[in-house]
């Protein structure tokens, strides 16, 4: 890996089920497994996906107008099998609205197609799911 494609998030545990992510920029985010108000580590794999294609999504449509209603849900079963515990089922739905005119005619017209580029080609995250990207777990020394 490159300088230009290294990505990397620390995480450190600060209580039993208590986290927090920290980003190479010194950005950070709490989460935890104990049913506390934060975001668990499931949650956050939907929110990725959903903060991702949005993003996308954004850039594609906001330079013709400014949406007067952005938001997306993103869903998914857990499940656990004979292969384990796992996410089935994700699903994007967005709700976009954009202001009467020709601008918003224009963001309204790309939207479907902003939403399926960002799925076949942009958006990182679902793309590296769908292909099913292996995850190397080792121990380092301490």
């Amino acid at each position: 890996m490159t300088d230009d494609t290294l990505r990397r998030v620390t995480v450190e545990r600060t209580a039993t089920g208590h986290f927090t992510a920290t980003n190479e920029r010194g950005g950070t985010i709490a989460f935890g497994t104990t049913g506390d108000a934060e975001f668990t580590p499931v949650e956050l794999l939907l929110a990725a996906i959903g903060g991702c294609t949005a993003a996308d999504v954004d850039v594609a449509t906001s330079r013709h107008t400014e949406p007067t209603g952005f938001s997306l849900t993103v869903t998914g079963d857990k499940i656990g099998d004979e292969d384990g515990n796992r996410m089935t089922n994700l699903s994007v739905t967005f709700t976009v609205t954009f202001p009467d005119g020709e601008s918003g005619d224009r963001a309204r017209a790309i939207l479907p197609r902003a939403v399926k580029t960002s799925h076949d080609r942009l958006c990182t995250v679902s793309r590296t799911i769908e292909a099913g990207t292996p995850v190397t777990v080792t121990v380092a020394d301490a």
